[in-house]
């Protein structure tokens, strides 16, 4: 009797262990680390949509240029916060190119007005506008750690979903597709902008 019942103890343990190492539960996991990571994206990039209305009160009255810019980041801002990317479709490569299209135009536009107040030292002694570019940067820092964050989630649940034994488990019984990373893809983001000053 005792020898039945430490053979199905052991049996049990080694169906439990087989079943873990199929992927029933690190796929599932992996998954929801990805999507936790990718609400941090968001709210990193919501945080930053937020800022902007307290530089277009900054920027009132600083000169035509940068009204013009200023126009160019609200509208992109609009642009930026209509994408919206679902954790429910971070295997779609097409969302995560508009999303990261979209959120590249505000980075820029952004990019060029602060480059912009570089020949305006009234503004750059401003308070508001001091203590709203320490928050941009701190916020753009966030971005690309919450951004850093979530690709390696993906990447760990993208190699958990591919390797033997958690394969069996992810296409079995999750049907688990691969997610796509964040990337950036703007067009010339490696470039500093150039502001042309002459229109004042």
């Amino acid at each position: 009797m005792k020898f039945a019942t430490m053979l199905r103890g052991a049996f049990a343990a080694v169906a439990a262990l087989s079943l873990a190492a199929c992927g029933i539960n690190s796929v599932p996991t992996a998954e929801e680390e990805a999507k936790a990571k990718w609400a941090d994206v968001e709210a990193q990039f919501q945080r930053r949509a937020n800022l902007i209305p307290n530089l277009a009160e900054i920027v009132k009255g600083a000169g035509a240029n940068e009204r013009g810019i200023l126009t160019e980041v609200t509208e992109a801002r609009a642009r930026a916060t209509s994408v919206n990317v679902s954790a429910d479709n971070l295997d779609d490569p097409a969302a995560m190119e508009q999303f990261a299209a979209a959120q590249g135009q505000l980075s820029q536009g952004i990019g060029r007005l602060l480059a912009s107040f570089e020949a305006y030292p009234q503004i750059q002694s401003n308070q508001n506008y001091l203590a709203f570019q320490s928050q941009f940067e701190g916020t753009e820092n966030r971005i690309a750690v919450a951004i850093r964050d979530y690709n390696e989630a993906v990447r760990k649940y993208n190699t958990t979903i591919r390797t033997f034994p958690d394969s069996i488990g992810a296409n079995i019984i999750h049907g688990a597709d691969p997610m796509v990373p964040y990337s950036a893809v703007t067009e010339g983001a490696d470039v500093a902008p150039t502001i042309d000053m002459t229109a004042n």
